[in-house]
Order: structure tokens, then C-alpha cells, then sequence
């Protein structure tokens, strides 16, 4: 068992220690299979270990005895080596503006398109079921991603992504629970029932909800104490505002504009689970924030017919 306190704390250090393959497969196990491995096929803890292949060997038969720590992992049927997965899964857990499979490109020497497939997969890792519902003060936002606004006339961009004018973008909405956590989903559409559905699903009953004066928010006060703030007036009444789900947009976008440059619709919700990840990790420091998104590999696959949808597409970022 791998020590604690051998463990990188920096990318500088990460980079060192999974260079060497036994130390990945150490630090794996440690956290797959703490009290032993087993047999991911069978559950078996009857197995060996073969050494110069750094696999194990399952002593019950069956079609898949031998198997890797890669087995049943995102890193499935990966060629690329657990020292480039595991250090760009700390670039990309750690990154405030996340990293672009460009940079994973000329800093892991992998194809572009290699480490585009890498980074959606960690993206898959990153989720949570968000099963825990949020409660207390809870700000509900909606906002439009799409294409530049920089050329838009002020009120013309002000409408279009803030309001109901965001014809040609994707529809999301984001709800914070104040001093805790966020949670970030791409909506049909910013009418009533889709925004109130999402509220329902996600926020206790009773709870506190703060909004903009939307009129697709009218009502919630029938299961939640609500409360308004009109932009078209002010932005912060004492402790009603939504300043605290709009922080969480402006670091959102900034990643999309910034280091992705175009997302397409499609692969939005994986961006979305990425920048939800390190905002709900925030108090984290970057060892602590890759060893929870390592945490979070096992039993999760995502092959590349599924994630282009079987179909072909150009990846531009």
C-alpha cells in the first residue's frame, strides 16, 4: 500500500511520480480496490498478479480472467499510457478555465483528436447524479450559449443572452445553493414548465428560491418561498440577488469562450459537468481535487461511437 504522503501534491510532482507505470497502477488500486484486489468479471478475490505485464490473472475461469487496472474504468481500451491519462486528469480537474485538446496535444505528444476523446472522457468521470437535492437559499438563473455577442449592440446582447432572445443558442439553467454547491443542465427552452420542472427536481420544497423578475419563474411561490430582484431596476436588494449563480456563468463562459472557442451543442452538458466539478470543489486544493475526480473513474465507459453520436464530426477544440 502506497503511502499518503508519497503522493504528488503539485502537476510538477504528478508528472514525476505517474512517469513511473507501477506507481499509476499502486495509486489505482489503492483507491479501486483498498482491501484487495478482485476480479472486476466475477468479483473473485482469487487472482495473481503477472508482473511483466502488469496484469492480473483471475483464477475462476471464465472468457475474461486476465484484465488490467484499465478494465472497467474510463481508461478502457485506451492505448495511451495511465502517466498521460492520470496528468491530464489533473490538468483538467485543476484548470480554472479548463484546457483545450490542443494543449493535451503538444503537451502529451498524443493526436489532437486523441486527446479530445481523453478530455470527454474525464468529463464523464466528473459527473455526479446530483441525487442530494439543495435546500436553504437556493439562486435559479437561465442563460443562453451560443455564438459571440462582443459585435451585438449593448440591449440587443443584454436580451439575447439574458432574457428570452437567445434564438440560435442552447437554453441552460443553473441553481445554487448559497455557500454550497451548484448544479448546471441544458433546458429545451426557458418557458415555464422546463425551469419549474428543474426547480422540483432539484431544490427541496420549502427552501428559499431566489430569481430574476423572468415570468417563467411566476409561481414557484406556491412550494417555495420566493423572492424577485428586477435587473431592470437593481441588482442587489439586501440578500436578495442572484449574484452568486451569475459568478458561477461568468466562469462558465469564460471557459467556453476563452479556451473551447466553439462547443458544439451536442457535448455542451460534458462542459457543463466540468465546470460544475471544480466549482463544487472550490475549497479543494489541487492534490484533493484530482484524488476526488480519480475517485470517480470506476464503472463509467464512453466509446468514441458514442460520443460523436456515430457520426463523424470535426473537432474543433
Amino acid at each position: 500500500m502506497m503511502s499518503k504522503s508519497n503522493e504528488p501534491k503539485t502537476l510538477q510532482e504528478a508528472i514525476v511520480y505517474f512517469a513511473n507505470p507501477d506507481n499509476c497502477i499502486l495509486y489505482l488500486v489503492a483507491r479501486r480496490w483498498p482491501d484487495g484486489v478482485t476480479c472486476p468479471t466475477c468479483g473473485s478475490d482469487n487472482v495473481g498478479f503477472i508482473a511483466s505485464r502488469r496484469v492480473w490473472q483471475c483464477r475462476t475461469r471464465h472468457s475474461q480472467a486476465q484484465f488490467s487496472v484499465k478494465v472497467g474504468t474510463i481508461f478502457e481500451d485506451s492505448p495511451i499510457g495511465l502517466d498521460k491519462w492520470l496528468c491530464a486528469m489533473w490538468m483538467l480537474s485543476n484548470c480554472k478555465n479548463g484546457i483545450s485538446s490542443w494543449e493535451i496535444h503538444r503537451a502529451l505528444n498524443i493526436t489532437q483528436k486523441s486527446a479530445w476523446f481523453m478530455l470527454h472522457r474525464i468529463r464523464l468521470a466528473l459527473q455526479d447524479d446530483h441525487s442530494a437535492k439543495l435546500s436553504g437559499s437556493v439562486e435559479v438563473d437561465e442563460t443562453f450559449i451560443g455564438g459571440k455577442a462582443r459585435n451585438m449592440h449593448r440591449s440587443v446582447r443584454a436580451r439575447r443572452i439574458k432574457g428570452t432572445g437567445g434564438s440560435g443558442k442552447v437554453a441552460v439553467m443553473g441553481l445554487l445553493e448559497r455557500h454550497g454547491e451548484v448544479r448546471a443542465t441544458v433546458v429545451p427552452n426557458v418557458r415555464r414548465q422546463a425551469l419549474h420542472s428543474e426547480v422540483n427536481n432539484r431544490v427541496e420544497q420549502g427552501a428559499t428560491v431566489y430569481s430574476d423578475a423572468l415570468r417563467s419563474y411566476d409561481r414557484l411561490e406556491e412550494e417555495y418561498t420566493h423572492h424577485v430582484i428586477n435587473h431592470a431596476e437593481k441588482y442587489v436588494d439586501g440578500h436578495i440577488h442572484t449574484n452568486g449563480i451569475e459568478n458561477f456563468w461568468s466562469l462558465l463562459k469564460r471557459g467556453l469562450n476563452g479556451t473551447y472557442v466553439s462547443v458544439e451543442p451536442f457535448h455542451l452538458f460534458r462542459y457543463l459537468d466540468e465546470q460544475v466539478f471544480r466549482f463544487n470543489n472550490r475549497k479543494a486544493n489541487d492534490s484533493e481535487r484530482f484524488h476526488f475526480a480519480v475517485s470517480r473513474i470506476f464503472g463509467k465507459r464512453l466509446t468514441y461511437a458514442e460520443l460523436i453520436g456515430k457520426e463523424d464530426k470535426k473537432q474543433s477544440h
